[in-house]
């Protein structure tokens, strides 16, 4: 059974996605968060595909749980520039932005994505 917490998030996922849809020239920047780890997706929502993914989970590096997100961050700018992407629409999936979901936007911003 849900928390009350995680019943509030999901409300607002779902008010947010209303609004939101990716497409190939603006995909969508989707973040989750778990207890111990970071993961973004770049998704056409228009075939319904991932285009990048970047992740924290195989990472050796030692740091906080907030520089390791802005790092995946970096990953995923990386990769969107590989795939000729430079504007995303912003998906924080229902997460209040701040800590891990603000350190992975500074670090797709600084990576030099747009949204």
């Amino acid at each position: 059974m849900p928390t009350k917490k995680e019943e509030l998030r999901k409300r607002r996922h779902h008010k947010i996605r209303a609004k939101l849809s990716g497409t190939a020239l603006r995909p969508r920047l989707v973040v989750f968060r778990s207890i111990t780890n970071n993961y973004v997706q770049l998704i056409n929502d228009d075939e319904g595909k991932v285009i990048a993914e970047a992740s924290d989970i195989k990472s050796k590096e030692k740091g906080t749980k907030v520089e390791k997100a802005k790092k995946v961050g970096e990953e995923i700018a990386k990769k969107a520039k590989d795939n000729k992407v430079e504007e995303v629409v912003f998906d924080r999936n229902g997460y209040k932005y701040h800590g891990r979901v603000k350190a992975i936007a500074e670090g797709a911003r600084e990576g030099g994505l747009k949204f």
